[in-house]
């Protein structure tokens, strides 16, 4: 390739990125406008509906992978994937736009289709929110075709005594041009976040939310809190509390606007509002919850004192048809989990939680109202942003991971971990406290056990254990002597059933397997 030629290729991928910025600025601030008027669970930002379309179509090992390699910044790495995607895509545009303009305008087309079928395809979306992504399409288009013309007509340019030296101003007119374009696109993506965000707006509503006051409170005793530097608190604080969920934009709901339906195999239909809702007896109650992605020994999973109305006591209103045997909820984002009715309707603490730790939930834990279930892996009952419940039949309707590949029921398998010492580090000989936390949620745990070198196992102490809905925490000390070892933990539930050392992957019904870890010792 002649250099003129590699000049102008290089060129052409810059402006071609340079127009696909500003295709992303122009739309997402006026998705950021539009979203002020939209219900909660809609949107019309392209980047978060494309980000959509991919997790709705993510097959669960790929699911798998991405949160156990980015944890709670699985979104985060969406993003800009999406965003190194566009990039190719567009740079190959604008190579095509300066040699074959009609096909650039068509893959341009095809491109700004996809995201205004991504957008207009989300829940409750009406086709008018489109209208900032087409418009965003329009003005890169219109600034791709603008560059390609004169990035196409260097070669032409006249050729004094300089040496070619005369297309300089035409290229450095492009470059500056590109960047003011970019640093204008970008202002452009962050306006429009800022506006669809409205943190400031959402942080009032819900600090001026009113919990009520719970019937039956829990405390948590002291015998039940970590007694080794570096262990898992008993609770989790919110801030620390994992959050996996398909929502790329937290959905802001106004409680005064919120309601509940009930609907399905019932006798009669019943609405409830946020006054209704705050007028029952509440109750709190100690669940950790665990997500099904959760790897052996790893950190998705977190306990909380949680408070609401029994789920049992809405759905006793109601009426429930005695051939269901499913409970099909839904968020306002359209995520829906299908429950096994049997565990909204029994005696356990499932609630219609409106409060965590004291506070209003979190906006990213499902304020106003979210459903909390113990026992149940949260992609069949913990939804976030509640607004509907359908009683109905497992033979009649999924939930939302159901028919990608992940099984129907999900009740939470026995699970332990070592938090202290970390795998790989380096202690010195003598007494080790080794600590960390077990689970079986509905069961309890009524004994840990570690052993070391495949060695006998060796029975650790536990703490206070207030709820056997809640994790339970346990220490065992060491005398740990020189060498690599290895270290193994494994729980026994409430009844005597031990965690299975079988290893199995997440998918589809939960990681199963002893935690273990590799440790040299000085």
């Amino acid at each position: 390739m002649s250099l003129k030629r590699a000049a102008e290729t290089r060129t052409a991928m810059m402006w071609g990125v340079v127009s696909g910025a500003a295709t992303i600025g122009v739309a997402e601030l006026g998705a950021g406008i539009a979203q002020r008027s939209l219900p909660a669970g809609a949107t019309a930002s392209p980047l978060l509906a494309i980000g959509a379309e991919f997790v709705d179509r993510t097959p669960p090992w790929l699911k798998d992978w991405a949160v156990s390699t980015f944890g709670t910044g699985d979104k985060v790495a969406l993003i800009v994937g999406i965003g190194l995607v566009l990039a190719l895509l567009t740079a190959a545009i604008g190579v095509l736009a300066v040699r074959r303009a009609p096909a650039a305008i068509l893959a341009w087309m095809a491109l700004g289709l996809t995201g205004t079928l991504a957008v207009v395809s989300g829940p409750g979306n009406p086709v008018l929110l489109a209208a900032p992504t087409v418009l965003g399409a329009l003005a890169g288009a219109a600034i791709l075709l603008w560059g390609a013309a004169r990035i196409g007509g260097l070669d032409e340019s006249p050729q004094g005594t300089d040496g070619g030296q005369g297309k300089d101003p035409t290229r450095r007119r492009l470059l500056f041009g590109g960047v003011g374009i970019t640093i204008v696109s970008a202002l452009g993506i962050w306006g429009g976040h800022a506006i669809r965000s409205a943190e400031e707006v959402r942080r009032r509503i819900r600090e001026a939310f009113p919990l009520p006051r719970a019937s039956s409170t829990v405390a948590v005793p002291s015998a039940a809190e970590a007694t080794v530097a570096g262990q898992t608190s008993y609770i989790t604080p919110n801030t620390n509390f994992y959050r996996i969920d398909t929502a790329l934009s937290v959905p802001a709901v106004d409680p005064t606007d919120w309601s509940l339906r009930v609907h399905g195999m019932v006798d009669r239909e019943v609405t409830i509002t946020m006054s209704d809702l705050l007028a029952e007896q509440h109750v709190e109650a100690l669940v950790t919850l665990t997500c099904v992605s959760n790897q052996v020994g790893g950190y998705l999973a977190g306990n909380a004192r949680w408070l609401g109305w029994p789920v049992r006591e809405l759905l006793a209103r109601a009426g429930v048809s005695p051939d269901a045997d499913m409970v099909l909820s839904r968020s306002v984002d359209g995520w829906t989990a299908g429950t096994p009715l049997e565990a909204l309707t029994d005696e356990r603490n499932a609630l219609l939680a409106v409060g965590m730790n004291g506070e209003p939930l979190p906006q990213q834990h499902g304020f106003p109202v979210r459903l909390v279930v113990p026992g149940l892996y949260g992609y069949v009952s913990a939804t976030k942003w509640v607004k509907e419940l359908k009683v109905t039949r497992f033979d009649a309707d999924e939930g939302y991971w159901t028919p990608r590949g992940w099984s129907a029921l999900g009740p939470i398998k026995i699970a332990s971990r070592i938090d202290v010492p970390r795998a790989g580090n380096r202690i010195d000989a003598g007494e080790v406290m080794v600590a960390g936390a077990a689970w079986a949620q509905q069961r309890g745990i009524e004994g840990v056990e570690v052993r070391v070198d495949q060695g006998p196992w060796r029975t650790a102490e536990l703490a206070g254990q207030p709820s056997e809905d809640a994790w339970r925490l346990w220490s065992y000390r060491w005398d740990a002597s020189p060498g690599d070892h290895e270290l193994q933990v494994r729980a026994v539930a409430g009844g005597g059933e031990v965690q299975t050392g079988e290893s199995a992957n997440p998918a589809p019904n939960g990681a199963s397997g002893w935690h273990r870890i590799d440790l040299s010792v000085s």
